[in-house]
């Protein structure tokens, strides 16, 4: 059972503090206030979280202050009408709404004979602030990137979104962390049903804690054995406040700087920030480099293999000699040959994100080409193989979001069983089931491959920035994200509203 806050101060005290105990962070202050200081309040707060060095500039400050000019008989009556005036004061009627709200990291104050708790905002916990992304580098563009406040993150946006239709839905995700998740939209653009399945699934399961967004990815998604991402992900504040303008939702994390962003499409995953900054002819040309990049770093070393291996014929004679000639003196088939490079690769790569700073930039590039030209001295593999590998791996890189090109990572091995196995007829196989289960995949009821499966949805309209970007003038509707009679996004002056759609 709740425990109630009563008028008793000494009572609020034993019973607040009996949470508490043991818990030498938490600052607990009784102070006398009243012209005659014969009243008390009491005031607790998380240690580092309020400005304790000056209270006279502090909120807390100012409201003591005031409390000492006012009789005893008048204090908590100006207390309870007056403290809205502190901006995002709160009262609370139960001892445990109370702690939970001094642990997000405000102050809270007790006042004797009044039987509310009031959380009084101050600095809050230490915070990174706005730093430059370091993922999802773009040419043109803002360079900010989300930190790991959520308050911060949700100003983020709105500065890019001044629009009053722009709403943020505050839940608390983790039984012991309390985690705030705030859900970021435009009220008259998103399908509502879409917001009802998010915050559905946000109830479905209780957990101790959610110390990272991806925490939350993992326990709503549907179809989890799959290694595509069914969440876009973003550390950019101008991506998430684009995908919030289609019609879509932002899913942002307290402690997190990775928002979340849903439903989404194999197409969102492979459009950037400055695909909508830079002219349509570069953004076209490297969206086309990206969708290639991202074919290819799946299937690349299986292609090799089965020509190689089963289909030499298709090769012209004198690339067939050179690439016979490579390989005279190693040991190992070729697949083993591949597998050897593909995992010394991904080692590479992983000590590279774990390394710090330039030196994991240093073991990356220097290591892949050392480790690639020791293999080929001593006849371990060929040269073919570590141009075969090397490629594959600067297709990864290409592909915008990490979190994406980790499925292609991981199905590229599939392809290296199946085609050292089966040739060109494993390639068909291993390239039809990839297919078939992306026609099968949904994001939240949004078919993954759309727009090339259901372009009908929005009169073809997506398809017209999908492989090329067109002219921002033929952009004119918002995708399919975007619920009926709102998608309408671009109009020049002197054009008429068609088929009764809003702005």
């Amino acid at each position: 059972m709740p425990i109630q806050i009563t008028p008793d101060l000494q009572e609020n005290i034993t019973n607040f503090e009996e949470l508490f105990s043991d818990s030498e962070d938490i600052k607990k202050r009784k102070i006398k206030v009243g012209k005659n200081l014969e009243s008390e309040c009491y005031i607790a707060y998380v240690e580092v979280a309020i400005s304790n060095v000056d209270w006279k500039d502090s909120a807390v400050g100012k409201l003591l202050e005031k409390l000492r000019t006012l009789p005893e008989s008048q204090l908590a009556g100006y207390v309870r009408d007056n403290f809205y005036d502190i901006s995002d004061a709160k009262p609370f009627e139960t001892i445990e709404d109370a702690a939970q709200a001094m642990l997000t990291g405000d102050a809270i104050f007790f006042l004797d004979g009044y039987n509310k708790a009031i959380k009084i905002p101050d600095k809050g916990y230490p915070s990174r602030g706005v730093y430059e992304t370091e993922s999802e580098k773009v040419i043109r563009g803002s360079n900010e990137g989300f930190s790991e406040s959520v308050k911060l993150n949700t100003a983020l946006i709105r500065k890019r979104l001044r629009s009053p239709h722009v709403k943020v839905r505050e839940t608390f995700v983790g039984r012991r962390t309390n985690t705030n998740v705030d859900l970021v939209y435009i009220k008259d653009l998103i399908h509502p049903e879409i917001l009802e399945q998010i915050e559905k699934r946000l109830q479905e399961f209780e957990i101790d804690g959610a110390l990272d967004s991806g925490i939350i990815e993992q326990l709503t998604e549907r179809r989890k054995y799959s290694p595509f991402p069914q969440f876009q992900t973003t550390q950019r504040p101008d991506r998430a406040a684009m995908a919030i303008l289609e019609g879509r939702i932002v899913l942002l994390s307290d402690n997190s700087p990775v928002a979340l962003i849903l439903p989404t499409t194999y197409n969102t995953f492979i459009q950037t920030s400055d695909d909508y900054y830079s002219r349509w002819e570069i953004a076209s040309f490297t969206r086309v480099l990206r969708y290639v990049a991202s074919f290819l770093a799946m299937v690349l070393p299986g292609l090799y293999l089965a020509v190689t291996n089963f289909h030499t014929q298709i090769l012209p004679t004198d690339l067939m000699l050179s690439l016979a000639a490579a390989r005279q003196g190693v040991p190992f088939p070729a697949m083993v040959e591949v597998l050897i490079m593909e995992l010394a690769f991904e080692l590479l790569r992983e000590a590279g994100v774990r390394l710090p700073g330039a030196n994991g930039n240093t073991i990356g590039i220097v290591g892949g080409l050392i480790i690639g030209q020791a293999a080929v001295d001593a006849n371990i593999v060929s040269p073919i193989v570590v141009i075969v590998v090397a490629l594959t791996a600067l297709c990864s890189f290409a592909v915008p979001n990490e979190e994406f090109a980790t499925a292609f990572r991981i199905l590229k091995f599939i392809f290296i069983f199946l085609c050292g196995s089966l040739g060109f007829f494993g390639f068909l196989v291993g390239l039809l089931t990839v297919l078939i289960h992306l026609s099968h995949l949904e994001s939240f009821g949004i078919p993954y491959l759309a727009p090339f499966v259901g372009a009908d949805l929005n009169g073809y309209q997506d398809e017209r920035d999908t492989f090329l970007r067109l002219p921002l003038d033929f952009l004119k509707k918002r995708p399919v994200y975007t619920r009926q009679g709102a998608r309408i996004r671009l109009k020049f002056s002197g054009e008429e509203k068609r088929n009764g759609e809003g702005k």
